[in-house]
């Protein structure tokens, strides 16, 4: 028996597993463990295993690269591809083309896991959200010019809220270069000085709408400088641009409503603005009057010409008062005096006099005894009525 090599075994048994039809281009079905994705080559390697064995797998860059979701340890999937040798360890392992996850399609796990990566990147936060402008002078529409979407914001727009002015940015919204396009479309709007931004479309498939559950044109609405509606037309579920921006709209005729007020509903709040201005008028100009009165007659009482006269009146009063108090004055002076005089006349020395009494004096001295005269005094005498003078003969 010739002596073979170890290469030698593993390419025969290499061939062997190649050229067996029954495990070629096999799906199996199986839950993936120890996921690992190589940064530099971008090939996939990963264990799939059951509840009894495992198998390693490895998925090269260029397959890996049509993948539509990231396959996560301990996902149930169904792949497909073959069985080969990797004649290096000498251990088979199975080719992967393409992964599929059990029970949904690769679509819906990847918007799945989409979701999920913006979420946590707080893409999604309402934190986020702005509030859409009351009164929006330029609303921009990104959305495809052909079709009936741009139709209905144009008839609500013109309807009830023809002040603004609609800036329309024509937009793939289906297809391979739809989310590019809606992008593009964004950041015109934006540029164009646009209070609010609609982005949408008309109904449709899953397929139809795929370019509003994008990665880029989340982003396209989370870093738009103005406040951004989604208009896509379906009620039952959330794309991830409803999800992104500001506000969600079911259909973009509801995103025309929303993005500005109805007209009627401003000229009633402009009557009602106007009534409460007349109000506040009218109130304003009652204080006023009502304050001017008070000032003016503050102003009459200070001005010089009423003080002059008060100060008049006061003094003619004071005058009038001084007057009656003098008269009162003189009038007890009268009295004390004549009170004083009576008394003064009872006890005049006139009045003894008058009955026969009569006064003595020597040299103007009055006199009251005959001790301190002498013989040949000589003296005045005054009697009641007139006088005479004398000379001393004798005294006792």
């Amino acid at each position: 028996m010739p002596v073979i090599t170890v290469t030698q075994i593993n390419r025969y048994i290499g061939s062997i597993l190649k050229n067996d039809r029954n495990i070629q281009g096999v799906m199996v079905r199986g839950e993936i463990s120890n996921y690992v994705k190589h940064y530099r080559s971008g090939h996939v390697y990963f264990t799939l295993k059951d509840s009894e064995s495992a198998v390693k797998a490895v998925m090269f860059a260029n397959a890996a690269a049509r993948l539509k979701f990231a396959p996560e340890d301990g996902m149930s999937v169904i792949v497909s591809g073959s069985i080969g040798v990797y004649e290096r360890d000498g251990a088979y392992q199975l080719y992967v083309n393409d992964i599929i996850p059990e029970g949904a399609g690769a679509a819906g796990a990847a918007l799945e896991q989409l979701k999920k990566k913006l979420q946590k990147e707080g893409i999604f936060d309402t934190a986020h959200k702005r509030p859409i402008p009351s009164m929006p002078r330029k609303i921009g529409a990104v959305t495809s010019l052909s079709g009936a979407a741009v139709r209905d914001i144009i008839n609500v727009l013109s309807r009830r809220y023809p002040l603004c002015e609609l800036y329309t940015v024509n937009a793939q919204v289906q297809g391979e270069a739809a989310s590019d396009s809606i992008c593009r479309g964004i950041l015109r709007a934006e540029a164009a000085g646009c209070d609010v931004v609609i982005v949408g479309r008309g109904g449709g498939s899953s397929e139809d709408l795929s370019a509003f559950n994008t990665e880029k044109v989340a982003y396209a609405i989370y870093n738009c400088k103005v406040p951004v509606i989604s208009a896509v037309g379906h009620e039952t579920d959330f794309t991830i641009a409803d999800l992104a921006a500001d506000l969600r709209a079911p259909t973009p005729s509801a995103a025309a409503e929303l993005s500005a007020p109805d007209i009627t509903s401003l000229y009633e709040r402009i009557d009602l603005l106007e009534r409460r201005a007349e109000r506040s008028a009218y109130a304003v100009l009652d204080k006023a009057t009502d304050r001017f009165t008070a000032l003016n007659a503050r102003l009459i009482g200070q001005s010089p010409e009423n003080r002059l006269k008060l100060s008049g009146e006061r003094l003619a009063s004071l005058d009038k008062r001084c007057e009656t108090a003098f008269l009162r004055y003189m009038d007890k002076l009268e009295h004390q005096l004549g009170e004083k005089a009576a008394k003064l006349d009872s006890l005049s020395p006139l009045k003894v006099l008058s009955r026969g009494y009569s006064l003595v004096y020597r040299d103007e001295k009055l006199l009251s005894a005959s001790e301190s005269l002498e013989k040949g005094d000589r003296i005045q005498i005054r009697f009641g009525s007139g006088g005479a003078e004398a000379e001393i003969t004798d005294k006792w």
